[in-house]
């Protein structure tokens, strides 16, 4: 019986160790399984990764490439426009100068014509003076005279006795 305390759990260590043995190697077989698979799984997602980087690339080139498309086509527009602006404002500019040397010889003409209406104009005024000084002198003449008339009247009066009294011949 002592012989039995030894070998019976010698002969379970053993086949638990036949176990231990083929149960470690099954699971290193589902480990490498497992890892196969994973890895497989892993460079189908690196493979995956790859490919959606390499198509957000071509994407990200393809629209560097029509922005940089449209910026220069903007950048054509835009210089054509200014340009054509330009080009009107070149042809206002020589068109309103040609318009202001009209405008300033018909200034001179008529700063001339008025001068000379102005001229005349005075001449008018300084010939209705005159005109209005001679009206004035021959009233202030009338009067002279009328009023000699009437001194003389007085005076004949007088000499010959009889008096008008104080009426005026000449209103």
């Amino acid at each position: 019986m002592k012989k039995l305390y030894i070998a019976v759990p010698l002969i379970l260590t053993v086949l638990l160790g036949f176990a231990y043995q083929n149960h470690t190697r099954q699971a290193a077989i589902v480990a490498a399984e497992k890892a196969a698979a994973a890895e497989q799984l892993a460079a189908a997602e690196q493979a995956k990764k790859a490919e959606a980087e390499r198509q957000a690339r071509e994407d990200a080139d393809r629209r560097a490439a029509e922005r940089i498309a449209e910026e220069k086509r903007k950048e054509d527009e835009k210089a054509a426009k200014w340009a054509a602006v330009g080009a009107q404002i070149d042809a206002d500019t020589e068109s309103y100068r040609a318009q202001a040397t009209r405008h300033a010889d018909e200034i001179k003409a008529r700063q001339k014509r008025l001068a000379k209406v102005r001229a005349e104009l005075e001449k008018a005024r300084q010939a209705s003076l005159d005109l209005d000084l001679a009206v004035e002198a021959a009233r202030v003449q009338k009067r002279n005279a009328e009023l000699e008339i009437q001194r003389l009247v007085e005076m004949v009066a007088r000499k010959g006795g009889t008096t008008l009294g104080a009426t005026v011949l000449a209103p």
